[in-house]
């Protein structure tokens, strides 16, 4: 994956000054919201949003998107800017970063960006949301084990679950018997660079195959506690 050419196309194109306007707000309510460490310049360029819109090609055209665990909105708002096609509907149990996720699409004029203030394992049993997506997505919420069951649920067969995570390829390799339970299997991992050695990281597409067992996602815990 050429990351300067898609810092160029994405980030410092047409759409630069949404991410600056992005970056404002979140410096601006970083310290009510507890958002983000990153606070840099160039950090939050390379580590938040360049690492965002890294997978944005991996989505179908006009794609229905889960978000699951949205925090101060990556990769979901970075995605947005890229890729307007894209609708998402935002998952995320914390009030105050509900609050943040509306002040950033109000501001930043979003259009089909919906966000909920319910935790993933309750909404992936409401039947508005179960298996409702073309794509499910995530990134540094929990270990892929776990967090395929998250967000498995949310994903319509023949849809994927789009992941990103850290350089550490064994944690997707570990979780194939949990992607098996749910209905699904892995069709890609795609390793790569963030510039300037701020990173190594590495995109997980997990293709749903099959309905997920309506047991799953198991709640009370029991995701983290006792992964699959």
């Amino acid at each position: 994956m050429n990351m300067e050419k898609l810092l160029q196309e994405k980030i410092q194109g047409e759409q630069r000054e949404l991410f600056e306007a992005y970056r404002a707000l979140i410096l601006e309510y970083n310290q009510k919201y507890n958002l983000t460490t990153i606070l840099e310049e160039k950090e939050m360029l390379y580590k938040h949003f360049l690492d965002s819109v890294a997978g944005a090609e991996l989505f179908k055209p006009n794609a229905k998107v889960a978000e699951i665990g949205s925090g101060a909105g990556f990769p979901s708002m970075p995605l947005k800017i890229v890729r307007g096609d894209l609708s998402f509907d935002l998952f995320e149990s914390v009030g105050k970063k509900c609050e943040f996720l509306q002040v950033v699409v109000d501001k930043l004029g979003l259009k089909s960006v919906h966000i909920y203030n319910i935790r993933a394992e309750d909404a992936a049993k409401d039947g508005k949301f179960r298996e409702k997506y073309d794509h499910a997505t995530a990134r540094a919420v929990a270990r892929m084990n776990t967090l395929s069951e998250y967000c498995l649920p949310f994903v319509k067969v023949g849809g994927s679950f789009i992941a990103y995570k850290s350089g550490d390829v064994a944690e997707i390799e570990e979780a194939g018997s949990a992607y098996k339970t749910l209905g699904a299997k892995c069709a890609q991992v795609l390793p790569y660079s963030l510039p300037e050695g701020t990173g190594e990281r590495v995109l997980a597409v997990i293709e749903k195959i099959k309905p997920t067992p309506p047991r799953y996602p198991r709640g009370q815990g029991k995701e983290r506690k006792q992964p699959l």
